[in-house]
């Protein structure tokens, strides 16, 4: 099952452990060892919704990957952090006598209540005030075909 390209070096299904070096809107790049970089899209980051790339990684962090595809004609590699167990940078006192080698799962964000609320309010608000606007709009074409 495993794919490796004499270019990129890196074997579809695998973990390997990368350096962020570039932040984009969409996600973030990712040097591979002994292979050229790979994209993680912001939807392959975290189990949940992110803002924003930049909320959870920053330039230089060191964060383990699975390689989704390899493409050898372009020598695009997609990654995915979602279900990979990522390293603690520092631990606590309580998670030194864990034996779980320095790994944990990172769980996926909780959306508050409040919060989830407070989104269903703006968007009835926005899509009542959407429709307020189309209602307009078709008022003016409809008085425009009149004359």
């Amino acid at each position: 099952m495993s794919e490796q390209t004499e270019n990129t070096g890196a074997l579809t299904g695998h973990i390997y452990t990368g350096k962020v070096l570039k932040i984009k809107p969409f996600g973030a790049i990712i040097s591979l060892p002994n292979s050229a970089p790979g994209l993680v899209h912001i939807s392959q980051i975290a189990n949940g919704f992110i803002q924003s790339v930049s909320d959870v990684l920053n330039i230089g962090d060191e964060v383990d990957v699975r390689v989704v595809s390899n493409d050898p004609a372009t020598g695009k590699i997609s990654l995915s952090m979602k279900d990979v167990p990522q390293r603690f940078e520092q631990f606590n006192d309580e998670n030194e006598d864990d034996d779980n080698d320095g790994y944990y799962y990172d769980p996926p964000p909780v959306i508050s209540a409040a919060a989830a609320a407070s989104f269903e309010e703006k968007f009835k608000s926005w899509q009542k005030l959407s429709n307020e606007r189309i209602a307009g709009i078709n008022r003016r074409n409809k008085r425009n075909k009149r004359r």
